[in-house]
């Protein structure tokens, strides 16, 4: 299948731009086409790690966000196959449902084959609870949501995993999964090198090469995170 991914969560901090670099190099690694897109302009972070997948996108703009859909006219990849990220910025909700309510982007989906996915990064927080709440309440029936426990935003997701709004996702037909945590001194030196999770893994010398254990740990992460994905309409 061909899949729109929308990496969101609406606040800042909850990991999405992990998710959507580990994504990336899912796709990388199981040799499937897709096209990335980083709506942050402060961070350009997905750019950074995946420059040569992922390019940047005004998010406020009709002309911008029609980049994002019009991937799928392009030629796809082996199998007829071609996905999309879309790396979400915080507060970038209104403007990508004001595109996809007047374009009927679902609908254009829909027809084209292609699934659409709602990720939703969250953390422990009520925050996340009620962010969920109002994507749900915003597309009701007919994407996929796929709510994400960060493992490395919190523990306790008591409140997330009683609220009527996670119901309503499974009830949708919805995921929920976890996204382990990388170990935090591990992640800052990839951040530190802009390097992509192949990258880390392979590179062994320089100021900042991960050490063999390191590396080890990063593989053993993205392993368990592949299996998560593996589970998921991608």
């Amino acid at each position: 299948m061909s899949s729109l991914n929308f990496i969101g969560g609406e606040k800042g901090g909850v990991g999405k731009s992990v998710a959507a670099r580990a994504l990336a190099q899912y796709f990388i690694d199981k040799g499937q086409p897709f096209t990335g897109f980083d709506t942050d302009r402060s961070h350009t972070t997905f750019t950074r790690f995946y420059a040569d997948y992922a390019a940047p996108v005004v998010v406020d703009t009709y002309e911008g966000l029609d980049l994002i859909a019009s991937t799928f006219e392009e030629e796809p990849g082996e199998g007829g196959q071609k996905s999309v990220i879309v790396d979400l910025a915080a507060q970038t909700a209104a403007p990508l449902a004001r595109w996809i309510k007047d374009s009927d982007v679902l609908a254009l989906m829909a027809e084209m084959g292609v699934t659409v996915n709602f990720w939703h990064l969250a953390d422990a927080g009520k925050d996340s609870v009620d962010l969920l709440g109002r994507l749900i309440e915003t597309y009701g029936v007919g994407p996929n949501y796929l709510v994400v426990r960060n493992l490395g935003r919190g523990s306790n997701f008591s409140q997330l995993d009683q609220s009527p709004a996670l119901q309503d996702a499974l009830a949708m037909g919805g995921w929920v999964v976890n996204l382990a945590e990388l170990h935090e001194n591990t992640m800052r030196k990839i951040d530190s090198r802009d390097a992509s999770f192949w990258s880390a893994i392979n590179t062994r010398s320089g100021p900042d090469a991960l050490g063999m254990l390191e590396r080890q740990r990063v593989k053993t992460w993205l392993k368990s995170t592949y299996a998560t994905f593996d589970g998921l309409p991608l």
